[in-house]
C-alpha cells in the first residue's frame, strides 16, 4: 500500500444562480491541493498549511480537510493515522468553493492509501462532513462539483444523488474574482426563511429550463433561464458594483451573469467567442469602483478531484 498521495481539487462555482445548494460547476483554473501521508498514532495532524492560506484553522476538528478525514476515518478504521499537508489555492471566502475544494483533496488522496478504496458517493459523504465546519451546515453543490468534475446536480443530504449535466460544447464559464472577502456564514445570514409563491414558480420554471437548455444544446432556453429571482436579489447587495458588472457582462454578449456561490465571486456563461469580451467588461467595472480582480475562462466539462503524486 502506499505510504503517501498527493490530490487536486479543482474551485468550482456553487448555486449557479437557479440551483441554490444543489447545482454546481468545476472551475479547472485553480484549487487546492493536499498530502496525506500514513502514521502509526491514530486520529488526523495537519503538518503545514500553504499557498494563499489566510486564517485558516491548524485543529482537525476546526478545518475542512481534518474534518473530512475524521469522517473517513470513523466510518473506515484504516487502522493508522493520517498527517496531511495543504497547499491553498483557492482564495479564503472568494465564492470559489475553496473549503469544499480542500476536503475533497484531503479525501481523494487518503483513498489512494486505503487497501479498500471507497466510492466517489462515499467520498462526498467524507467531504460534506468538511463543508459543514465552514459554512455551518453541510451544502453539496460544490463539493460534488469539485469532486466529480463538470456540471453536476446533486439531490438530497443523507444519501446525495449526483447526477453530471452535459453542457454545449460552445459554452464558456468566465469566473471574475474581485479582491475583497465575503464570508459564507454571512452572505446566508442575510437570507430571508421564506419565498414568495411567485419567485418560487419563476425559480423553479427556470431552473428546469436551464437543465432542458443543456441537456438539448438549446442556447435560447439557456439564456431565458440563468436568471435568479430568489437569492441574488437579497444577496447582490454585498458586492460592490453588482449590477454594473451583470449589466456589463450581458451587453457584452453573456447568456447569464450571476453571483458565484456566496459571492464575491461573479461567474457568466458566453459562447466561446465572445468570453474574452465578457471577462474584460467584468473586470473593467470591478475596477471602477475600486476592486482589482482576477478572470478565468474555462470549459464548462472539465475534470473532477483527482491523485497528482
Amino acid at each position: 500500500m502506499r505510504e503517501r498521495a498527493t490530490a487536486f481539487a479543482p474551485a468550482s462555482v456553487g448555486n449557479v444562480a437557479i440551483g441554490f445548494d444543489i447545482l454546481g460547476f468545476s472551475v479547472d483554473a485553480l484549487g487546492d491541493r493536499v498530502g496525506v501521508a500514513r502514521r502509526r498514532e491514530p486520529g488526523v495532524a495537519i503538518g503545514a498549511v500553504r499557498g494563499i492560506a489566510g486564517e485558516v484553522p491548524h485543529q482537525p476538528r476546526d478545518n475542512t480537510a481534518g474534518r473530512a478525514l475524521l469522517a473517513m476515518q470513523e466510518a473506515v478504521r484504516p487502522g493508522c493515522g493520517f498527517v496531511l499537508e495543504i497547499d491553498k489555492g483557492i482564495p479564503l471566502g472568494s465564492g470559489l468553493g475553496g473549503s469544499a475544494a480542500s476536503a475533497v483533496a484531503a479525501v481523494v488522496a487518503a483513498n489512494a492509501l486505503l487497501s479498500a478504496p471507497r466510492s466517489p458517493p462515499e467520498l462526498l459523504k467524507f467531504a460534506m462532513a468538511g463543508e459543514a465546519v465552514a459554512s455551518g451546515s453541510p451544502h453539496v453543490d460544490n463539493i460534488a462539483a469539485s469532486l466529480y468534475g463538470g456540471l453536476v446536480l446533486t439531490v438530497g443530504i443523507d444519501e446525495p444523488r449526483v447526477k453530471r449535466i452535459p453542457v454545449p460544447a460552445a459554452i464558456r464559464a468566465v469566473i471574475v474574482h474581485p479582491h475583497m472577502f465575503l464570508a459564507t456564514a454571512k452572505a446566508r445570514a442575510i437570507l430571508k426563511s421564506s419565498v414568495e409563491l411567485s419567485d418560487f414558480v419563476w425559480q423553479t420554471a427556470h431552473l428546469a429550463g436551464f437543465i432542458s437548455g443543456c441537456y438539448t444544446d438549446d442556447l435560447d432556453m439557456i439564456r431565458a433561464s440563468l436568471e435568479d429571482v430568489v437569492i441574488e436579489p437579497q444577496r447582490q447587495a454585498l458586492i460592490p458594483g453588482f449590477q454594473q458588472v451583470r449589466g456589463a457582462a450581458m451587453q457584452a454578449g453573456a447568456l447569464g451573469c450571476s453571483i458565484s456561490g456566496a459571492g464575491p465571486s461573479m461567474f457568466a456563461w458566453a459562447l466561446e467567442g465572445r468570453s474574452d469580451a465578457v471577462m474584460s467588461a467584468m473586470r473593467r467595472e470591478f475596477e471602477s469602483v475600486g476592486l482589482a480582480a482576477d478572470g478565468w475562462i474555462v470549459d464548462l466539462n472539465g475534470s473532477g478531484a483527482r491523485v497528482i503524486d
